[in-house]
């Protein structure tokens, strides 16, 4: 029951992103978009996301559902441990994050890109000294299944 009503709260979260301005299909319309011209949606999360979340998604790709959406976390949250079942591109765009993948704590920066395979449990943390921007790509329909800790 717990996996069910926060996969339907996460879901809401990813609905922001709708909101966006750029909302392309990434077969058929280009994109070029610098962070500074993102039209990020409403705050939102709870339930193991952090509150106070913001997206921006940027398109979907038709063959697999997966979407490409930016995603600001304020500073000093966690996202809770969790696993998707497609796998997940991301790439650290603003700020400084601990990605825990597995068992393993990584310290990543700008820049860093990352490969999170579907079925890997992790948990994004934020700290203080700053907001955290990722921009995510997913290789289906995004889901999340929250683990108990």
């Amino acid at each position: 029951m717990r996996t069910y009503f926060l996969n339907l709260v996460c879901i809401s979260v990813l609905s922001l992103a709708t909101q966006a301005v750029a909302q392309t299909d990434s077969n058929t319309s280009p994109l070029a978009i610098n962070l500074a011209d993102v039209n990020w949606g409403e705050p939102g999360g709870g339930n193991g996301v952090p509150v106070g979340t913001r997206t921006a998604r940027q398109g979907v790709d038709p063959l697999t559902g997966g979407i490409t959406y930016f995603a600001m976390f304020p500073a000093g949250t966690r996202f809770d441990r969790h696993w998707h079942t497609h796998d997940e591109f991301v790439s650290v765009q603003k700020g400084e994050v601990t990605l825990t993948l597995g068992s393993t704590r990584h310290a990543l920066s700008p820049g860093a890109y990352i490969v999170i395979p579907g079925g890997m449990e992790h948990v994004w943390e934020i700290p203080d000294s700053g907001d955290v921007v990722i921009l995510v790509r997913r290789a289906g329909p995004a889901d999340f299944h929250f683990v108990d800790e």
